[in-house]
C-alpha cells in the first residue's frame, strides 16, 4: 500500500462526501464518483420552471452534531440554516394546538413549554410527562424493542397527544408508521432531542437547496486540496486487481487501496457480486424493507398566511407544510411533506394535489392562484425502521471494502445525521487501518 492511500468513494451524497472530507483530512488521496450530474444522492436539488427545489424537504436538528461539524469544516456559513426553537403548531384545529420549547436551559425548556402548550388538556400534558419520565427512568432503553404504538399504549398516552405529537414526530423521524416503527430508535431520537440540551431540539431549516447545503461546498473543498470529484461517472462494479481494487466505469483504471460504497442500499449487490465473501452481507441488505416520502411543491402567485415556517396538518393527507419564502425561497412557494406509506398512495397525483390545496385552504384561509405544482415521490426514500432490525455495519468481510449510508447500523433512523456519521466512521476506520489519523485543521 502506498504511503498516501488511494481511496475511491462511490456515491456523492452526504455519506460519501463525509467520508471523503474525513479521509482527505487524514492524508488519503480521494476520488469520488457520482453517477448523476447532480450532487447530493437522495438529498439533492431538482430544477422546475426555473426554480431550484429539493427532491424532499429535510429538517435538521440542533442535535445533529456531526452534520454541523461537517458543514463548518467545508466552510458553510451558519446563516444558511434558519434556527427555530422547537414549535409544533397546528393552526387548523379549534382551538389551535401549539407546543413550543421555552427559551430556558434543559430540562426546563420542555417542561415549561409543555405547561404553556395550547390546545392540550391536563390529561395530555400529564401523559407526555409520564412517557418522558418512563424513558428517562429506563435510560432510554426499550427492551425488548417493540412498535411505537405499543409503547404509547403501555404508557397510557391520550388519543389527542398521540395523534398531534407522538405520531407526527415518529413518522417524520423514522419514516415508518407507528404500528411498525421501532420504539427503541424513537426513544434514541427523543433522548438526543427533547431530553437533551435546549439547543438540541432546535429546528434547523435549510435556506439553500440540499445540494448546495453540503455536497457542493464539500466538492469545492476537496478540489481545492487536490482531490477529485467525478460526476456523471456511473460505476458498474468493483473488481479485485493486484495491489487493490479497480472500478468498472473509472476511465483512468486506477488501482485503489480502499473503496467506500456510499450508495443507496439497493445498489450494493451489483457492485460487489464478484466477491463471494460479501454474499451474506448482500443478503442482509436485501432484507431491508423501504418506505416512501412524497413532497408536493406548490407555487402560488403571492404570499400565504403562515404563522410559522413549518406547520402541522391534521386529518388529511398532508403532514407538514413549509413556507419556503421564509427560508430563502421565492414568495409563494410551499412544500407539503407526506412521510411513510399511507392512504395517499391509493389516489392519483392530480387528486392528491387538489386534496392538499383544500387542506392548506382550511388551515390558512383563501389561497392565491396556483402557478404550478410538482409532486415528487421517492418510492424507496428510507429503510423501514422496524423493531429489532439488524442493520449492516461499516466494516465488511472484504478487507478493503467499506459501507456508508443512512441505513448503516446507528442509534438513529435514516436521517442526514446518520448518513454523515456513517461516512465519518468509514473514513476514520480506513485512516486507522492505514496508520493515519484525521488532522483537525481545515
Amino acid at each position: 500500500m502506498s504511503l498516501q492511500p488511494q481511496v475511491a468513494i462511490i456515491g456523492g451524497g452526504y455519506a460519501g462526501f463525509s467520508a471523503a472530507v474525513t479521509l482527505a483530512r487524514g492524508g488519503a488521496r480521494v476520488t469520488l464518483f457520482e453517477s448523476s450530474r447532480t450532487l447530493g444522492g437522495r438529498a439533492r436539488v431538482v430544477d422546475k420552471n426555473d426554480y431550484a427545489i429539493d427532491n424532499g424537504q429535510h429538517i435538521l436538528l440542533g442535535a445533529y452534531a456531526e452534520t454541523l461539524r461537517m458543514l463548518r469544516l467545508v466552510g458553510v456559513k451558519p446563516g444558511v440554516l434558519e434556527t427555530r426553537r422547537l414549535a409544533l403548531v397546528y393552526p387548523g384545529l379549534a382551538p389551535p394546538c401549539e407546543l413550543r420549547a421555552a427559551p430556558l436551559p434543559a430540562p426546563l425548556h420542555l417542561a415549561i413549554g409543555l405547561l404553556r402548550a395550547k390546545g392540550l388538556g391536563w390529561g395530555d400534558k400529564l401523559a407526555m410527562a409520564r412517557l418522558m419520565r418512563r424513558l428517562k427512568r429506563d435510560r432510554f432503553r426499550v427492551e425488548p424493542d417493540r412498535p411505537v404504538a405499543v409503547l404509547l399504549k403501555e404508557t397510557a398516552q391520550t388519543e389527542k397527544l398521540s395523534r398531534l405529537i407522538w405520531e407526527p414526530l415518529c413518522v417524520a423521524a423514522l419514516n415508518t408508521p407507528i404500528a411498525t416503527a421501532s420504539a427503541q430508535v424513537f426513544a434514541n431520537v427523543l433522548r438526543d432531542s427533547l431530553a437533551a440540551g435546549a439547543s438540541a431540539s432546535d429546528l434547523l431549516l435549510p435556506k439553500v437547496d440540499l445540494s448546495e447545503l453540503f455536497p457542493v461546498p464539500a466538492s469545492r473543498w476537496l478540489a481545492m486540496r487536490g482531490h477529485t470529484v467525478r460526476t456523471a461517472e456511473p460505476i458498474k462494479s468493483i473488481e479485485r486487481m493486484e495491489g487493490g481494487y479497480r472500478l468498472d466505469g473509472d476511465p483512468w483504471n486506477t488501482c485503489f487501496d480502499h473503496v467506500v460504497i456510499a450508495t443507496a442500499p439497493y445498489h450494493v449487490a451489483a457492485l460487489v457480486e464478484s466477491f463471494p465473501a460479501m454474499a451474506g452481507l448482500v443478503e442482509q441488505i436485501g432484507q431491508l424493507k423501504h418506505e416512501p416520502i412524497v413532497t408536493a411543491w406548490l407555487a402560488f402567485d403571492g404570499p400565504l398566511n403562515f404563522p410559522e415556517p413549518m406547520i402541522g396538518l391534521n386529518g388529511g393527507y398532508g403532514q407538514w407544510a413549509f413556507d419556503r419564502s421564509v427560508l430563502g425561497g421565492p414568495e409563494g412557494l410551499v412544500g407539503v411533506v407526506i412521510s411513510a406509506s399511507g392512504a395517499h398512495q391509493d389516489i392519483s397525483k392530480d387528486a392528491l394535489e387538489i386534496a392538499l390545496l383544500e387542506e392548506l385552504q382550511a388551515v390558512l384561509g383563501p389561497l392565491p392562484a396556483l402557478n404550478w405544482a410538482q409532486i415528487i415521490t421517492e418510492k424507496r426514500a428510507t429503510f423501514a425502521c422496524t423493531p429489532g432490525l439488524r442493520r449492516p455495519g461499516t466494516l465488511t468481510p472484504e478487507a478493503g471494502l467499506w459501507l456508508a449510508g443512512d441505513y448503516v447500523a446507528s442509534d438513529y433512523p435514516a436521517t442526514i445525521e446518520s448518513a454523515v456519521q456513517s461516512g465519518v466512521i468509514a473514513g476514520r476506520s480506513i485512516l486507522k487501518r492505514c496508520g493515519l489519523k484525521e488532522q483537525f485543521f481545515q
